[in-house]
């Protein structure tokens, strides 16, 4: 008789080293390395481990022993790596055909095999006997499961929806579709929530093809796709229906994981690109043959909120998936054709709005490429929200400092009529002396920079650089900040992105904000964000004050203090009213505010 205990998951195989052991099963793998003897104790355990003895071996070892502390390390890398399976080796009830892959996968596989015992699938679609309909009903059919069709003739002709309903009165629904060129599966969710999800990605999907399809030729759910008489697995893949059966194997593998309490395939894969917490569509492309997952960034997405970033890696990897060029809502900035020198920066396509039609680009400058890009990718969302005043921020730390900054820009006026700050207290700040140089020598720019003190007793400082002319002087780049040295180098850089990005960009727009020119100020961009640029990466002791690391560390330090200083000027940044694209950002973490009221 076998034991119910702690047991090697079935499936995992043991290669036995000169020094160690090497394990590897379906959802891990741990090399152990070390000591001759490993192999001599892996021949003691592996019987227990196999049938379920190990809590009764455990028992028969001596406490504290040598023998007990080495088993113990390896039964402890087991589990971690995920090879440990608890429960009796076989279900109480027959699993049927899917018995073995619960074996595998399942942390418990008699409860999986019970869950999906009481289970009873539906094929829902508006032509049953459709290529997918009958893909999917005969993956759920061999897997055991007692499968209905029923048709539903408001659906599209080229979608199925799956349900999976237990004795408890919980459904678990997802939907499938097989148009030409891209199919999709969605993640497993209630019944209205999957229909919803699946109406919103057809809409996306119409309007953001597939990579290689011509733009306005094709859309991706074009009239009849999948209608009975036809086959559009066998048209879009030239295989016979094999699109149609891969959607249906994987549309009705996801509805089981979910039944079962199985990890979702999506989550399967250690893709960096999708997001826990998130769900996740699968894209299938039939010509070039391709199958993906997406994180979903749709409407009210299922799951809590992310919590809001806390480096620039994890900002940028929101970003990435919302701006997604499948799945995304906004774009994603990135470098483009731009030069990245001697400034970095990033572009995007600018959000149609009054300000900024169709077709227009906006462009920003920063002291790193990954600054630059969550700059400009802050400014598209604020510029697609459509409300003045609007702020975004990747955590509210990031929020407010573009909020405050913006808003102390505004009422502070261009400083004409006031004292400047006497040059010898910016002028020796490395960052500004390398820009303003940067500027006025390399660039060949004739400029004057102004900084001058924003409100007597508060460390506030607001630098202004024009560019002189025949005609009178515009402005070219600005910035506030916690020093006038800061203030000077900020304002300069964005100088000098102002100027890079006209060189080279003429459908590049500006910032219709006050002194932000292009859009993405450097102020903003390298100092709300230098908190993000610095938690997490690695201190670097040797960095001298002039260097670019070693000043955000520095600005970061002060950005507490400055927020505190600048909301006493204006007052604390307001939450922004709730909308479908507000809701979608505060959904991946990010922070959305709206700027103080106005000036008293």
């Amino acid at each position: 008789m076998t034991g119910a205990g702690r047991r090697l998951r079935p499936g995992t195989a043991v290669t036995p080293l000169r020094d160690g052991l090497h394990l590897r099963g379906r959802r891990g793998s741990v090399t152990l390395e070390g000591s001759a003897a490993l192999p001599v104790l892996w021949r003691s355990l592996e019987r227990p481990l196999r049938t379920g003895g190990l809590d009764a071996f455990l028992d028969g070892l001596e406490p504290g022993s040598p023998v007990r502390t080495a088993v113990a390390a390896v039964v402890a890398q087991l589990e971690a790596h995920d090879l440990l399976v608890t429960g009796p080796p076989t279900p109480a009830r027959d699993p049927g055909p899917v018995g073995p892959w619960l074996a595998v996968s399942a942390d418990r596989p008699a409860d999986a095999a019970a869950a999906l015992a009481v289970t009873r699938a539906e094929v829902v679609a508006a032509a049953v006997d459709a290529p997918l309909a009958r893909a999917a009903g005969r993956a759920l059919e061999q897997s055991g499961l007692p499968v209905t069709y029923t048709r539903d003739a408001g659906l599209p002709e080229a979608r199925i929806h799956l349900r999976a309903h237990g004795p408890d009165g919980v459904t678990h629904a997802l939907a499938a579709a097989l148009p030409a060129p891209t199919g999709y599966v969605t993640s497993p969710d209630s019944t209205s929530a999957t229909a919803v999800m699946a109406a919103a990605l057809e809409a996306r999907l119409a309007v953001r093809p597939a990579p290689g399809t011509p733009g306005g030729e094709r859309t991706a759910f074009p009239p009849g796709a999948g209608s009975a008489g036809t086959d559009p697995g066998r048209d879009a893949s030239g295989g016979g229906g094999a699109t149609a059966a891969l959607l249906g194997g994987a549309a009705a593998h996801r509805l089981l994981c979910a039944v079962a309490g199985l990890p979702d395939p999506a989550d399967e894969g250690d893709d960096d690109r999708l997001l826990p917490g998130l769900p996740a569509v699968l894209l299938v492309d039939a010509r070039p043959p391709r199958a993906e997952y997406r994180t979903w960034a749709g409407p009210r997405p299922a799951g809590a909120a992310l919590a809001p970033a806390a480096t620039l890696r994890e900002a940028l990897r929101r970003v990435a998936a919302l701006g997604d060029e499948r799945c995304g809502v906004l774009p994603d900035p990135g470098p483009a054709d731009l030069p990245q020198l001697p400034v970095p920066l990033a572009s995007c396509a600018a959000p149609g709005t009054a300000q900024h039609p169709p077709g227009a680009t906006l462009v920003g400058g920063a002291p790193r490429l990954d600054l630059a890009r969550l700059e400009v990718f802050c400014r598209a969302a604020e510029l697609a929200l459509g409300r003045p005043g609007s702020t975004v921020g990747a955590n509210p730390g990031h929020a407010r400092g573009r909020a405050l900054r913006a808003e102390v820009t505004r009422r502070a006026g261009t400083g004409a009529g006031r004292t400047p700050v006497a040059p010898e207290q910016w002028s020796g700040h490395p960052q500004a002396r390398h820009w303003w140089t940067t500027l006025t020598a390399r660039l060949s720019v004739p400029a004057r920079l102004h900084v001058f003190r924003i409100a007597p007793g508060e460390e506030v400082y607001r630098a202004v650089v024009r560019r002189a002319g025949p005609h009178g002087s515009t402005p070219l780049g600005d910035a506030v900040e916690a020093t006038p040295g800061d203030a000077a180098a900020c304002a300069a850089l964005s100088a000098v992105a102002a100027v890079s990005a006209a060189a080279v960009s003429s459908a590049a727009v500006t910032d219709p904000a006050a002194g932000r020119t292009p859009v993405g100020g450097a102020g903003a961009a390298g100092a709300a964000g230098a908190g993000l640029a610095v938690e997490g990466a690695p201190a670097v002791g040797w960095e001298e004050p002039g260097w670019t690391g070693r000043w955000l560390a520095d600005t970061a330090g002060r950005e507490g203090a400055f927020q505190e200083a600048m909301g006493r000027l204006t007052g604390p940044p307001r939450p922004a009213p709730d909308g479908e694209l507000a809701t979608l950002l505060r959904a991946f973490g990010f922070t959305v505010l709206n700027r103080p009221e106005e000036a008293p």
